[in-house]
């Protein structure tokens, strides 16, 4: 395992190395399926997988020698935005991944294709991005895992998912450009702010010069925050995650309001594209 000892000593001497792509940066929160998340995004075949995380963290043998590790706080201001724009400005045109722990990208048919093969389709696409849906996942049974995370006992929500046309400071309609919302967020939306409400993500981007990334995860760019081009539906994935499940748990003010995360829509994850398919929840476009 490579490991820096600080954001500043990476972005100095391993993130110039980060010459060709696809790099996936994990955020660790915590410990809670660390292991896990790395594996998975390990098999999905990124190039790199660059894990920030608390020194005190423990990683796995099996996947230690894999990744570049970086010490990392996420509980410092505006942590996020911090290492992707430090990443971004220190490599030059590779394409990019972010996600954080408990948390698992699926794309369709990732069962028998790497994310480089996606990438490269939608590089011939002429699309520098592929939007990404957050779809949260929550234990069935929060007597028994007391987080909200169980990998063995995942569910989701089959519907409830919809979109509003996102705006401009004139209250205009911005051009193929969508607000989506839907699962514990909306569910549970009076325990969330109404910024962090928002399930989508442009999680994986395509970096070039000038590019800035911003909070509440979109770009400078415009076209970077599309969901296809103007001519026919483009690929999306999915960021399957316990995020808020495990935050909702932890939070003081909503972890005694809430008995459990099931409600007459709940699914047993198949941890398989396909279920996320029927559900349409990810987008084929025109990769078959």
């Amino acid at each position: 395992m490579i490991h820096h000892d600080t954001l500043a000593a990476f972005i100095k001497d391993g993130a110039p190395l980060l010459k060709k792509g696809p790099v996936a940066l994990i955020f660790a929160e915590d410990e809670v399926e660390l292991d896990a998340t790395i594996r998975h995004h390990l098999g999905a075949g990124f190039l790199y997988v660059i894990v920030f995380a608390m020194p005190e963290f423990e990683i796995a043998d099996d996947v230690a020698d894999d990744i570049v590790r970086v010490s990392y706080n996420m509980l410092s201001t505006a942590a996020l935005e911090t290492a992707v724009s430090a990443v971004m400005k220190a490599t030059g045109d590779i394409w990019i991944y972010y996600c954080f722990n408990a948390e698992f990208l699926f794309f369709p048919f990732i069962e028998n294709r790497t994310v480089g093969e996606m990438i490269a389709f939608n590089v011939e696409e002429r699309r520098d991005t592929i939007l990404t849906y957050v779809i949260d996942l929550y234990t069935g049974d929060l007597w028994q895992n007391a987080n909200a995370v169980c990998i063995e006992d995942a569910h989701l929500d089959k519907t409830g998912y919809y979109a509003l046309a996102r705006k401009d400071r004139w209250n205009n309609d911005l051009d193929r450009q969508l607000d989506y919302f839907g699962g514990l967020r909306w569910r549970f939306e009076e325990h969330i702010p109404a910024p962090r409400r928002r399930i989508d993500r442009v999680a994986i981007f395509r970096n070039k010069p000038g590019l800035v990334f911003f909070p509440d995860h979109t770009f400078n760019d415009p076209e970077y925050n599309t969901y296809s081009c103007p001519w026919h539906h483009n690929i999306t994935a999915a960021v399957c995650s316990f995020r808020t499940a495990k935050a909702l748990k932890r939070n003081p003010g909503s972890t005694f309001e809430i008995d459990t995360f099931k409600w007459h829509n709940s699914a047993l994850f198949e941890w398989h594209s396909q279920q996320l398919l029927d559900l349409g929840l990810i987008e084929p476009g025109q990769w078959f």
